[in-house]
């Protein structure tokens, strides 16, 4: 007969490498899918409440029109997804938005704007938004696609507490993605962010044709920096008609949960957000998700430019599961 106590201890969490290899979180990826459950739970009890989940909010500041050409996205120019381009927001408008994230419960606003970077003549109003934000008690967030040093700077002297810019995917399969940019330009606008003080918001996109071994790559990148990224927003991809990837291979909600859990090991102090796709996701898939030690969400019905659950269907599920806001 096996012995129980025999067999959670030797599945019971290692010491994190100082480096993790490819071939070490390949390995964890590839256990028996309760083996590898119960060892992302295990480390995700030692660092995190479990059944506290942080919410947060997000709210495009500034859409369409990007001159980057990433296959998934529904506000590069070079789609023909019908989106139309618009100015950026005027700060009342977002602060008010950001109000109402609030009363709904979100301790995190995020705001993302679609720039290849921004301009100097942005930056004035991008400081003031931040300022606005804070304002209300909100832990805040954006993403402007790339920063040079003294933007990054400029932005952690206005307060703003994160950044976020994912790597999307492997090195490897990253120029099957995107052509306009490299991943070591991603890697450089990570090191900015670190540099001025910022915490780091990094993570992928999962569905877009990538392999098993890209996945893991993804995850090996960013448990490898210097310093993790304090938050790891894990995406699934959603099918936009006019975009090169429409047409991607869904990932299996088995092949998800592992990278959730796989994140939840390698990055055991980090947010692990499950991100985009929730909308395309079962209740049964979204608790092993949050099992595998997920525990962060953006809320409201709409997540840029796709759908997202309603807040009543969120809260739901939360009783559903005995979670509670963060």
């Amino acid at each position: 007969m096996l012995d129980v106590r025999n067999e959670a201890a030797a599945l019971a969490p290692a010491t994190a490498p100082a480096e993790w290899t490819s071939a070490t979180a390949a390995a964890i990826y590839r256990l028996p899918f309760n083996d590898l459950l119960f060892r992302a739970q295990s480390v995700h009890r030692q660092h995190f409440d479990p059944n506290r989940v942080q919410l947060s909010r997000l709210l495009n500041i500034k859409t369409g029109g990007c001159p980057e050409d990433c296959g998934y996205c529904s506000q590069s120019s070079h789609h023909a997804t019908g989106l139309a381009a618009s100015k950026l927001m005027d700060v009342d408008s977002i602060v008010a938005e950001a109000r109402k994230a609030k009363a709904g419960g979100a301790a995190r606003y995020c705001m993302g704007a679609a720039w290849r970077n921004p301009k100097p003549r942005d930056m004035e109003a991008i400081v003031r938004i931040v300022a606005a934000v804070k304002a209300l008690g909100l832990e805040t967030c954006m993403t402007l696609g790339m920063l040079d040093r003294e933007q990054a700077e400029r932005l952690n002297e206005a307060g703003l507490d994160y950044y976020n810019h994912n790597i999307d995917t492997s090195e490897r399969y990253y120029p099957t993605v995107t052509s306009t940019r490299s991943f070591a330009d991603r890697l450089e606008t990570l090191e900015h962010v670190r540099q001025s003080g910022m915490k780091v918001c990094c993570g992928g996109i999962l569905g877009m044709g990538e392999s098993e071994q890209d996945r893991v790559e993804m995850l090996v990148t960013l448990a490898n920096l210097p310093e993790p990224p304090e938050s790891v927003p894990i995406n699934m991809l959603i099918p936009i008609a006019g975009t090169p990837l429409a047409e991607s291979d869904r990932i299996g909600p088995i092949e998800f949960v592992r990278v959730i859990a796989l994140a939840r090991i390698m990055m055991p102090r980090s947010f692990v957000r499950l991100s985009a796709g929730r909308s395309a996701m079962t209740d049964e898939m979204q608790a092993l998700c949050f099992f595998a030690g997920a525990n962060s969400i953006f809320v409201g019905d709409t997540l840029l430019t796709a759908a997202n659950p309603e807040d009543a269907a969120d809260r739901k599920l939360f009783d559903r599961l005995g979670l509670q806001a963060l």
